[in-house]
């Protein structure tokens, strides 16, 4: 049908409005506030949580958790309720690039262990910054190859275990996030970036072949991908 893109190959030409840094704030401001409400439809991360986060966490202490590339904080905000309905403590840095997005986050109501900086993860290495977790959603499909090597290489110096969400390329993926999304989300970017999104993901296979061998990529259902990283310590 010529009226769908073409998703035998990812579109890496095109950037999202979102990312354009004269785009229309007020748009911008509103992409932030729907974000919490597209990624409870979308994104899953009650199942990544108990399936990936909750069976390693620790009641004697407080887990340590880094969320990068956080956009408004909802994924934080989000694990951080869930780790206390199990009666753990959960503090959360969440980093972004993007400095609007964390004047959006910081802007929000304050949240018990939840922090949010301008920075990249390549900084909290350096600075020798160490986390019980790190984990991400939306973030793998905006990276360029040599970018995507980077933050896994970071990934793996920060925390023992890892967990990189994303949308899986299709084209019934595409058709369904436009009907499904277009009439609850027409003042934003929403729609047209997550269009946008779906074209830019990665397939199961393309993804596997992307990242090196001791990154696990699975689909925990349809239109979803799960990149994952256990951190092998090494034995004396």
């Amino acid at each position: 049908m010529s009226w769908l893109p073409d998703f035998s190959r990812r579109e890496v030409a095109q950037a999202e409005l979102m990312d354009d840094p004269h785009c229309d704030l007020d748009a911008l401001q509103r992409t932030y506030q729907q974000f919490g409400a597209v990624n409870a439809l979308v994104a899953g991360w009650p199942l990544v949580y108990r399936r990936f986060i909750r069976p390693y966490l620790r009641r004697e202490r407080a887990n340590t958790l880094l969320d990068i590339g956080c956009g408004g904080g909802d994924v934080a905000r989000g694990l951080i309720r869930l780790a206390a309905l199990d009666g753990y403590t959960l503090r959360v840095l969440g980093i972004d690039a993007d400095p609007r997005a964390i004047a959006y986050a910081q802007a929000q109501p304050p949240y018990s262990g939840l922090h949010f900086r301008c920075a990249m993860s390549g900084e909290l290495v350096q600075e020798g910054q160490r986390f019980d977790f790190v984990v991400s959603n939306h973030l793998l499909h905006h990276l360029t190859a040599p970018e995507l090597q980077s933050l896994l290489d970071d990934c793996a110096a920060l925390a023992a275990r890892t967990v990189h969400a994303d949308i899986e390329r299709s084209a019934l993926a595409w058709v369904g996030f436009g009907v499904l999304m277009t009439p609850l989300f027409r003042d934003s970017f929403i729609v047209p970036d997550g269009l946008l999104s779906i074209c830019r993901s990665y397939r199961l296979n393309e993804l596997r072949r992307a990242v090196p061998p001791d990154w696990e990529v699975r689909r925990p259902f349809p239109f979803r991908l799960l990149l994952t990283h256990t951190r092998r310590e090494k034995l004396c």
